[in-house]
């Protein structure tokens, strides 16, 4: 499991990174509200990645505390969190050759990109799922993601569940109605609710394996 730290001076704010970064199944080994604290928690418990505030209170700052990070250790990923972005913060952030930078207010889906994409380049492996579909795309059963280009392809939970839907068939069809009971347990939907979504999860597989069966419903073609 890679291990991820969080320098953040803001207590709450760096509890909330904290509890949704392990939510999606990296280990926490320590939050730092400083650049001493941040080096201690790297040096003792060892770390993949850190998610540094550019801005914290005592002494150094994030993007030197991340200068002294990289003379230790260039393979560490880091990636900055900060509420600026004016062009003299960039130029410095950009000197330490960082994994990322994340603008505040941020959203999670951008955290998780920014951590997955860091760490897999970080570590030489590429994002690949476990159900190849082509060269292109797969689909990892562990982590519930499609990938495209060693990337996370965003889903809704409804693009996400209708995916699963037809994986779980494995090739067999699977009816409009078994969709819409399945997605819309609670019969708020129609068939343009249904083919809507079904259109915008074809989007992101770039039209390729989802196939209409007339009257009938869909099947995924690998």
């Amino acid at each position: 499991m890679y291990k991820v730290v969080v320098v953040e001076d803001e207590t709450i704010v760096a509890m909330e990174i904290a509890q949704y970064v392990e939510s999606i199944g990296y280990e926490v080994v320590g939050i730092a509200s400083d650049a001493k604290g941040c080096l201690d928690i790297i040096e003792e418990k060892g770390a993949d990645a850190v998610l540094m505030d550019v801005y914290i209170d005592e002494g150094e700052d994030g993007i030197e505390c991340a200068m002294r990070i990289k003379k230790r250790n260039e393979q560490l990923a880091v990636i900055y969190i900060s509420a600026f972005s004016d062009d003299a913060t960039l130029s410095r952030a950009i000197a330490t050759k960082p994994s990322g930078y994340l603008v505040k207010p941020f959203r999670r889906e951008e955290l998780k990109a920014a951590l997955q994409i860091a760490l897999h380049e970080h570590s030489g492996e590429k994002l690949v799922g476990d159900i190849r579909f082509d060269e292109e795309f797969s689909f990892n059963t562990q982590t519930n993601e499609l990938i495209k280009s060693f990337h996370v392809v965003h889903l809704t939970p409804q693009e996400l569940r209708l995916l699963q839907l037809l994986l779980d068939s494995k090739g067999n069809p699977v009816s409009s109605y078994e969709v819409e009971t399945e997605l819309w347990p609670q019969g708020n939907s129609n068939e343009s609710t249904r083919r809507a979504l079904v259109k915008r999860l074809r989007a992101k597989l770039d039209y390729k394996f989802i196939e209409t069966i007339h009257s009938y419903g869909y099947r995924l073609v690998l």
